[in-house]
């Protein structure tokens, strides 16, 4: 799988008459929107003249980059683009995220790829998602900067949201069986790895600051160089994240 396979497409949720869907842009939809071939769209994409990413020999497109797109190039588009807004995961909570991918022991590995591919396969994960397709993804984001954030952790994540078909976020706390190298700014070896998997952009930022904020706090940080049981650390987790809510009331 090279780079361009991994980097990431954006699904859009917006609700229809009745309900929430989940929606994938792709060549059919955009070419509605903007009242053009879809043709022309297949020749703006060679020219590079649009935003798109190709998944599974597929195109596919942000409804965010191409909002941005519009704008910038003042496009005509029909009002219904318009009217779709992305829409939060039902959670947008890091305790949660944790208890959806669940707190993972004793992870094996003597390289970054090792640790990351050997977390991903334990994490608690929808059934029917790659979980090779999403390592790959985790390691081109490695490839650019590394994610560990000093203190022995790191967060693997991707410089675009990773956005998988699943509902809710997921993030795997994972720790490792020996400390590895990731390159962190602070020199120091790695024990600890959220992984992280988000259904939106917006769900994926939220939960970046919100966790930067919690891994900040004494009690987590301290508790998780214990390699505490689950409910130690969960129960530190939901303390630190209680002051965020308050933080942003």
């Amino acid at each position: 799988m090279t780079f361009d396979d991994t980097m990431l497409f954006f699904m859009t949720k917006y609700p229809d008459e009745k309900k929430g869907v989940v929606m994938q842009l792709t060549i059919s939809d955009v070419a509605k929107h903007l009242n053009v071939s879809q043709r022309t769209i297949y020749r703006w994409i060679n020219q590079g003249l649009i935003p798109a990413y190709k998944v599974n020999e597929q195109y596919r497109f942000s409804h965010s980059e191409l909002l941005e797109w519009i704008s910038k190039r003042k496009v005509t588009v029909s009002r219904e683009f318009f009217d779709m807004e992305e829409v939060p995961g039902r959670h947008c909570s890091v305790a949660s995220a944790i208890r959806n991918g669940g707190i993972h022991y004793r992870i094996g590995g003597a390289s970054k790829r090792d640790v990351i591919a050997n977390s991903v396969s334990v994490m608690n994960l929808p059934e029917g998602l790659d979980r090779s397709y999403l390592v790959e993804i985790l390691l081109a984001r490695e490839d650019m900067a590394s994610t560990g954030v000093g203190g022995g952790i790191a967060i693997p994540h991707v410089r675009n949201p990773v956005v998988l078909s699943v509902e809710d976020p997921y993030i795997g706390l994972c720790f490792l069986e020996k400390p590895v190298e990731f390159g962190a700014l602070d020199g120091k070896k790695v024990f600890c790895l959220f992984n992280m998997v988000s259904p939106s952009p917006r769900v994926h930022l939220k939960l970046i600051s919100r966790l930067a904020f919690i891994l900040r706090q004494g009690e987590v940080s301290g508790a998780l160089e214990r390699i505490p049981v689950r409910d130690e650390i969960m129960n530190a987790i939901e303390a630190a994240e209680r002051s965020v809510l308050k933080k942003e009331r």
